[in-house]
């Protein structure tokens, strides 16, 4: 028997591992080792562009709780993953990056895909290395599988020339095997600081949980489940911190989002950052006087932009929660007699209202509201959110933004957007990724009482256009994932109202035409037939422009076991301001009064 070559001890090292599936794009010389992997049992997801891959993989760590691992070439395929590598690090997801690169004895020579990855992505990535000898390849991948996930996640990349990917190690004895890598140690809060953050929450007369994504990948819902049950203090989800505690629960503030947060006055944040998604804790969006208590596995976020450092811990948020509980004993927010309560209250009444009027207005074209408002309806009659049923990605500014909060989630883990980056093209990938996470033979991810569960993507027309291709990816791995476009002909907004009005604008910017009357920078084609793509790839395409008919492909495409695009006509909204409500801008900070 021959000795092994560089791809076969590169697949043993990742089978070792416990790696169950490869996200990415093979070709010169990384095929071999997806070959290899393939033999040993891995499923490899071949994907039509890298950066596509890479957001899979990153998104597969998140909802798995041990690094995704994405193969791709080296010198372009490197440049197309470092998307991937990008929102591995914006959102704190465990990516391990494996690549191909040229040989050794070329260096500097223009070899072909010739590229310093090591030099490029040691300032983007936790670690950034190439093994020196053939040897030494299973610690190194080991070593690099683990600082991808201990601490803070991120990315970690390792880098194959090729004469390592096809030579043969000289003594078998040499190679340094790995194992499974256990889980990291889960630090807790120091017992003094807790005991003076369960002080000041028992005194506040405004309290208020954040539960960000953070909570999500530390598999916390247990705990912080029971820490709401028993102190029934209010709590505000983040967009991917929806479902670890259910929507439904009585002291989600959700709908009164804005009154939580500028009247709260002591506020302990659990796995969310203080960035734009939270306004960065500044007035006038939030309480001026208000304690931020910071509970996060990463040291440099505690204190960040307005966090009270001395407050903040550094830790695991189901050890320190499970602590605080301990802490707090039997005490218990007293709701009754409570004007921030009775505020929070008549917030939420007043939008929601005004969210199930919007919602209900049948006008055509379609509105965001209805046409959100129409999903939600049939699948909920076909998956009840108790059951956990369906998994929702959105991306697309207002897409994404509206969807949010029309969508209940009742599980962790069951909502994916465009996250800290609000990155714009991971919607394809990331439902890649759930259906493989979810509903494969080696399934690794858990949410919810369903075992096999709907992939849902809600797809701007813009967002959908950069990854397009992979639902042909879909199709080939018989993945029964159902999408809709929301199609309003452009980038936030169209800028037509009929295909007479757009042809003339067309005709104008095509004769080049400056000025008002051409097309604007924001503009895409005019009711593109983004159905007719799942119909060449072997899946279902519809074209809907009523309720009926969106109420009608949502029950298909909901049991189709194929890919499925729904292709959904609304307004354009070409009268509208073009702006991301999560950035609306704020006047100057002010003190505010407190309750």
């Amino acid at each position: 028997m021959s000795n092994p070559t560089g791809a076969q001890i590169i697949a043993r090292a990742l089978h070792d591992l416990g790696v169950s599936v490869l996200f990415g794009i093979v070709g010169i010389p990384v095929v071999e080792i997806a070959e290899e992997a393939i033999n040993l049992g891995i499923r490899f997801i071949g994907f039509r562009n890298e950066q596509a891959a890479s957001y899979a993989a990153s998104a597969y760590g998140y909802m798995t709780g041990r690094p995704g691992v994405c193969l791709v070439v080296g010198g372009p395929g490197v440049l197309h993953a470092m998307a991937g590598i990008g929102n591995s690090w914006a959102n704190a997801f465990p990516l391990l990056l494996l690549a191909g690169s040229s040989e050794s004895h070329l260096v500097t020579k223009g070899a072909f895909q010739e590229l310093d990855a090591i030099s490029l992505l040691t300032p983007h990535t936790k670690l950034a290395v190439r093994p020196p000898v053939l040897e030494t390849i299973p610690e190194v991948i080991g070593n690099a599988y683990r600082t991808a996930w201990y601490g803070r996640p991120g990315t970690a990349f390792v880098d194959f020339p090729a004469d390592q990917i096809q030579g043969a190690v000289g003594e078998v004895e040499e190679i340094q095997n790995v194992s499974v890598i256990a889980e990291a140690p889960r630090a807790a809060a120091d017992e003094a600081k807790l005991f003076k953050i369960a002080n000041l929450i028992k005194s506040a007369k405004a309290p208020l949980l954040i539960i960000g994504k953070g909570a999500a990948y530390a598999r916390a819902e247990g705990v912080l489940r029971e820490l709401i049950d028993k102190t029934s203090i209010p709590f505000l989800p983040t967009p991917m911190g929806k479902g670890v505690i259910p929507d439904s629960h009585p002291a989600n503030t959700a709908s009164a989002r804005s009154t939580a947060l500028q009247h709260a006055d002591v506020v302990l944040i659990l796995g969310a950052r203080l960035n734009w998604i939270l306004h960065f804790g500044d007035a006038p969006k939030w309480n001026l006087y208000a304690k931020l208590i910071q509970v996060d596995i990463s040291a440099e976020e505690i204190g960040r932009n307005n966090g009270d450092a001395e407050l903040g811990i550094v830790g695991d948020i189901s050890v320190v929660v499970s602590q605080l509980t301990r802490e707090l004993g039997t005490w218990h927010y007293d709701a009754s007699t409570s004007d921030y309560s009775k505020a929070l209250e008549a917030s939420k009444q007043k939008n929601e209202a005004r969210a199930a009027k919007t919602a209900s207005m049948n006008t055509l074209p379609l509105t965001y509201a209805h046409t959100f408002d129409i999903i939600k309806s049939v699948l909920h009659s076909l998956s009840p959110p108790s059951e956990g049923g369906v998994v929702y990605v959105s991306e697309g500014a207002n897409t994404m933004d509206i969807s949010r909060s029309a969508f209940p989630v009742e599980h962790p883990r069951l909502r994916l957007d465009a996250g800290t980056y609000a990155t714009m093209g991971v919607g394809l990938g990331y439902a890649i990724a759930a259906h493989a996470a979810y509903n494969s033979t080696s399934a690794e991810g858990s949410a919810g009482p369903a075992q096999r569960k709907k992939i849902v993507a809600l797809e701007g027309d813009s967002a959908f256009g950069f990854s397009a291709m992979e639902v042909e990816t879909m199709a080939r791995y018989g993945m029964d994932i159902l999408i809709f476009v929301i199609n309003n002909g452009g980038v936030y907004h169209g800028d037509s109202d009929s295909a007479e009005e757009w042809l003339a604008m067309q005709k104008k910017s095509q004769d080049g035409g400056i000025g008002k009357g051409g097309l604007r920078s924001t503009s895409l084609g005019w009711e593109v037939g983004y159905e007719k793509i799942a119909e060449a790839c072997g899946g279902l395409g519809f074209l809907v422009r009523t309720a009926e008919e969106l109420a009608k492909a949502t029950a298909e495409g909901y049991k189709a076991g194929v890919p499925v695009i729904v292709n959904v006509i609304i307004e354009a909204g070409k009268a509208k301001k073009l702006e991301f409500g999560w950035q609306a801008s704020s006047k100057k900070p002010k003190k505010n009064s407190r309750l």
